[in-house]
């Protein structure tokens, strides 16, 4: 009986222990600043929507927030770098669809994204956009598929380096049209343009906001964009869907995860005060403004987005024969 209630006031113990933990890490997460680990250069669209929802995070969680920038390998290195450090929540990365093309494009990582990571909501998504020449004698989608089905493996789509998700979605944009093309890998949005104006390519996919400037200024047509509606900044153009190409739906997205053994109520947490700074409208314009549609989400949503990205650019990259680095 003296041995059951020592097991008792024991396992008691242990509770309120447990329980004063979990209210300690409630009421003093943060209690220093964040960093947020970004797998690109400073500047680009990914770059700059870190930065902005940063900004409006660290207000509301009381902390600031630094951004470091660690480029290369298609997110491989900024993606250890998080996976391996302290599961506290002070250490988080800025995700997108390299994270889940990765996970497909190379034989062996150091990590795995789906276990060692845990998504703490998705931030926003960006367009995709089929571009030509202003000069171009394809004046639509339609008239474009149309030359190709006529001409076959003559058409050039240029997109940049292999294995990125403009890339991915030109190859996704071959086999969902069904037409036989060559897809250009380039070093950079620039080469693309370049290669674009001069003739060398008939066609693009790019990511909007780089090309969108060029666009207003009438040195590209749009003809699509592949996201599920029109693009806010152009709704004058039609998505591929509307063009007759229904299964081409392809986005860029961004997203914040955190290591996988972070507590659960500093996740909660998190997850809370992203989804707080996401609606904010102020921020909601700044992203907008950047043709960024911010997208809040729930933990099983995140999460939901990285498997489902996963298992689909994995299958496009199978289809369309790229070998694994």
């Amino acid at each position: 009986m003296t041995m059951l209630k020592s097991c008792l006031k024991f396992m008691l113990a242990s509770m309120c222990v447990s329980l004063s933990l979990n209210a300690f890490s409630q009421t003093t997460f943060p209690n220093k600043p964040l960093k947020i680990v970004v797998p690109f250069g400073a500047g680009g669209v990914a770059d700059l929507t870190a930065r902005t929802v940063a900004q409006k995070l660290g207000e509301n969680l009381g902390q600031s927030i630094v951004i470091e920038n660690k480029p290369g390998a298609g997110g491989v290195v900024a993606t250890d770098a998080v996976a391996k450090s302290a599961p506290d929540g002070y250490t988080l990365l800025l995700m997108s669809n390299a994270t889940a093309v990765s996970a497909n494009l190379f034989k062996t990582l150091p990590y795995d994204a789906e276990k060692d990571l845990v998504p703490l909501s998705i931030l926003g998504s960006f367009d995709i956009a089929i571009v030509v020449n202003q000069d171009s004698k394809f004046a639509t989608l339609a008239d474009l598929l149309a030359y190709a089905k006529a001409n076959p493996g003559k058409l050039n789509i240029g997109s940049i380096n292999i294995g990125s998700t403009q890339h991915l979605t030109a190859e996704l944009f071959k086999s969902t049209a069904g037409i036989d093309a060559q897809v250009v890998p380039f070093n950079g949005t620039p080469a693309v343009l370049t290669a674009l104006r001069g003739g060398q390519i008939d066609v693009g996919v790019e990511i909007l906001a780089p090309v969108l400037p060029q666009i207003k200024g009438q040195a590209l047509r749009a003809l699509a964009v592949t996201g599920d509606k029109r693009a806010s900044a152009l709704p004058q153009v039609p998505t591929a869907k509307e063009s007759g190409v229904r299964n081409l739906v392809a986005a860029s997205w961004n997203a914040l995860a955190a290591p996988a053994k972070t507590p659960k109520d500093v996740v909660q947490k998190l997850n809370l005060e992203i989804q707080n700074a996401l609606n904010n409208p102020d921020l909601r314009k700044k992203l907008s403004d950047m043709n960024v549609e911010p997208q809040p989400s729930s933990l099983k949503e995140a999460a939901d987005l990285l498997s489902s990205e996963t298992k689909r650019w994995g299958e496009v990259i199978q289809r369309a024969g790229i070998q694994k680095q």
